[in-house]
C-alpha cells in the first residue's frame, strides 16, 4: 500500500469524524473568502462611484461626518440644508461649474430607491447623459421623471409608466443610457419638484462642483468656504477618507473570519490526536515492520494537510457563491450598498482562491505538527501492546 493511499484510508474511516472536520474548516475559509472577496468588491464600487460622479468638490453643510461622504457615492439620504442662496454664491464663482443635489428615497413596487431632485439642463451638461427611451425633461416644474437604465429594467419601467411618491403620481418621460454608475439605480425629479413633495423648502443636500483649472483646486476649496460657511471636501480626499472606513470595517471582519478558521484549526488537533490515540497498535505495527519516526510524522502530517487542502477548495467555492449570492440583498446601511451596484457583488480574483487554500492547508499542517509529533514519538513495546 502506499503512503497515499495509507493516508486516504486513514481519514475516511471514521466518516462522521471526517466530515464534520472537514466542515469546520470549510465553514471558516467560507467566511474568510467572502468578507475578503466582498471588501475587494467594495473598494473597487467605491473607485467607480467616485469616478461617476463627475466632480471635483463636493460641498456639504459644516460638520458633515465620514458617513454622509459614504452616503454620496451610495445615493443615501442626507439632510437638506444647504439654502438655494448659498447655491446661487457658490454658481456665481468664476472658474467654478455647480450643480445641486437633494437626495431622497421613494419606493416602487415595495422596493426602495434613490431619488434624486436636480436643476434638469444642468446636470444633464454636468454629467453628459444621453436618453435610450424617451424624452429628457423640458422644464424645472413638470411632475415626471427619468430614470437610470437599471433601475428601469428592475422595475420593468418604460416612457409612459408611472409610480407614487408620496401620493402623487409621476410619470416615466424617459429613461438614461447605462453610466456604469450609481446614476443607473436612481430616479431623477426636477429640483422644485421634490422639494415640494418632500417639504424640504428651498434647500439642497450638497453640490457636485467642476472647476476650470485642477492645478488652482485649494484656492477654489479655500473661496467657497470664504463666500458661504459651508464645508468643501476635494474628490480625492473624499475617496481616501471612504476607503479608509472600508478598510478598517474589512480587516475586522477578515479578522473574525480568521478566528473562525483559528477554531477550525483546534478542531483538527483534537481529530488528529483522537487518530493517534486509537491508532496505536496500528502505529506499532509499522514501527515492527521497519517504518521509521519519521515516516511515521510524515503520515499523520499528510492527514492534517489533507484536510486543510479539501477543507480550503470547498470552503473557497462556498465562500464565492455566499458573496455572489447575498450582494443583491446587502442594501441597508451605506457602507454595504456599494455592493449591489457592483455587478457580480463579488471581486474574484486568482490571488484570493489560491492564496486562500494555502492559508487553509499551512494551517492544517501547523495544526498536525504536535498530533503528528506524539504519534512518531510512541515506542514500539508502548503501541504494540495498546489495546
Amino acid at each position: 500500500m502506499t503512503l497515499s493511499k495509507l493516508v486516504f484510508k486513514n481519514i475516511t474511516r471514521r466518516r462522521g469524524r471526517f466530515v464534520f472536520t472537514l466542515l469546520g474548516i470549510t465553514i471558516g475559509i467560507a467566511s474568510f473568502v467572502t468578507f475578503l472577496s466582498m471588501g475587494g468588491s467594495l473598494k473597487s464600487e467605491i473607485n467607480r462611484e467616485s469616478a461617476s460622479l463627475g466632480a471635483n468638490l463636493i460641498v456639504t453643510p459644516i460638520g458633515s461626518c465620514a458617513y454622509e461622504q459614504v452616503s454620496i457615492l451610495t445615493g443615501e439620504v442626507l439632510p437638506a440644508n444647504i439654502t438655494n442662496d448659498q447655491v446661487a454664491k457658490i454658481q456665481a464663482i468664476k472658474g467654478l461649474n455647480a450643480v445641486a443635489v437633494l437626495t431622497e428615497k421613494t419606493a416602487i413596487a415595495n422596493k426602495p430607491i434613490s431619488l434624486n431632485g436636480i436643476n434638469t439642463a444642468q446636470m444633464k451638461a454636468f454629467k453628459s447623459w444621453e436618453i435610450e427611451k424617451g424624452d429628457y425633461f423640458t422644464g424645472e416644474e413638470e411632475a415626471v421623471a427619468v430614470v437610470g437604465f437599471a433601475a428601469a429594467d428592475q422595475f420593468k419601467l418604460q416612457p409612459g409608466s408611472s409610480f407614487v411618491v408620496r401620493g402623487e403620481k409621476l410619470q416615466v418621460k424617459g429613461i438614461l443610457k447605462e453610466t456604469g454608475g450609481r446614476d443607473d439605480l436612481t430616479v431623477f425629479v426636477p429640483m422644485p419638484v421634490v422639494q415640494r413633495l418632500f417639504k424640504t423648502g428651498e434647500k439642497v443636500s450638497y453640490l457636485s462642483v467642476k472647476v476650470d483649472n485642477l492645478a488652482l483646486t485649494e484656492g477654489y476649496i479655500q473661496k467657497i468656504k470664504d463666500t458661504v460657511n459651508l464645508g468643501v471636501i476635494s474628490d480625492k480626499q473624499m475617496l481616501k477618507g471612504v476607503l479608509s472606513i472600508v478598510g478598517t470595517v474589512n480587516i475586522t471582519l477578515q479578522m473574525i473570519a480568521a478566528v473562525s478558521v483559528l477554531a477550525a484549526a483546534f478542531g483538527i488537533i483534537n481529530t488528529m490526536m483522537t487518530a493517534t490515540y486509537e491508532r496505536k497498535r496500528e502505529i506499532g505495527i509499522l514501527q515492527a515492520l521497519g517504518a521509521k519516526q519519521r515516516t511515521i510524522f510524515t503520515i499523520f502530517l499528510l492527514e492534517s494537510g489533507f484536510y486543510g487542502i479539501i477543507g480550503g477548495i470547498t470552503g473557497v467555492f462556498v465562500g464565492l457563491f455566499v458573496s455572489v449570492a447575498a450582494a443583491p440583498y446587502i442594501t441597508q446601511n451605506a457602507a454595504t450598498s456599494f455592493v449591489k451596484g457592483s455587478g457580480s457583488g463579488a471581486l474574484i480574483d486568482p490571488t484570493t482562491v489560491f492564496g486562500s487554500i494555502l492559508f487553509s492547508t499551512l494551517v492544517a499542517i501547523v495544526a498536525g505538527v504536535y498530533p503528528a509529533w506524539r504519534a512518531a514519538r510512541l515506542s514500539p513495546v508502548e503501541a504494540i501492546s495498546y489495546e
